[in-house]
């Protein structure tokens, strides 16, 4: 029985992986039920066996990639050498999933499920602001971080830079930059204001695998 279980659901989120994908591609409100259980090669009864309407299975899509989210910036820390290294690929998942986020998608969820998209930015917000805090502590203790830090504000400021990134693209226009080298000279200026000598040297020795990194991303 719990292979059973286990079964339907990986299949269930190989479903909204694919789902997922759908809505980046056509959008939210042009897909209804049937086309979604169309392009998934089921039938639309099946799909009801999983939700009951297009508001719930975005709600469980929400769900399943806040889920992923958590479990990805998890890996992360547990495989990098040090805050810093840390923070960056963290920084760098949330810039990429921002570059990949259509504008209209934005607009039809704040349009026409605005509550549901605003339960779902909080949640991610607070999954952000979580990692950042528990990244600002690990740091203080590696003697990266400086430890007069007022973290509250830090991860405030940090994540506001994060966001207003995305909606600077005007701004890119006049100032004929890119979105990755905003993010780059962000990310330096943040960790040159954070960090003790030992972190900035830290820093510097690997400015250059950052650099790479943002190029392999695009």
């Amino acid at each position: 029985m719990d292979n059973e279980l286990e079964s339907q659901n990986e299949k269930w989120e190989l479903m909204l992986e694919q789902i997922k994908v759908l809505f980046f591609e056509y959008g939210i409100k042009n897909l209804n039920m049937d086309d979604i259980s169309h392009k998934l090669g089921i039938s639309k009864k099946t799909l009801y066996r999983f939700v009951k309407s297009k508001e719930d299975l975005l709600t469980r899509l929400f769900e399943y990639d806040q889920k992923k989210w958590v479990e990805s910036m998890n890996l992360l820390a547990s495989q990098s050498d040090n805050a810093i290294e840390t923070l960056f690929k963290v920084s760098l998942m949330v810039y990429e999933e921002m570059k990949r986020f259509n504008p209209m998608i934005l607009f039809e969820l704040r349009k026409y499920y605005e509550s549901l998209y605003n339960e779902f930015h909080n949640q991610r917000l607070a999954v952000i602001s979580r990692s950042m805090t528990l990244n600002l502590k690990r740091g203080i203790m590696e003697e990266l971080y400086r430890q007069d830090l007022n973290n509250e504000a830090a991860v405030a400021i940090y994540m506001s830079y994060l966001v207003e990134i995305h909606n600077n693209a005007e701004v890119c226009k006049i100032a004929n930059v890119t979105f990755d080298d905003l993010f780059r000279v962000m990310f330096e200026n943040h960790i040159r204001a954070i960090s003790t000598p030992l972190g900035v040297a830290f820093f510097e020795k690997r400015k250059m695998e950052i650099i790479e990194s943002l190029k392999n991303s695009n």
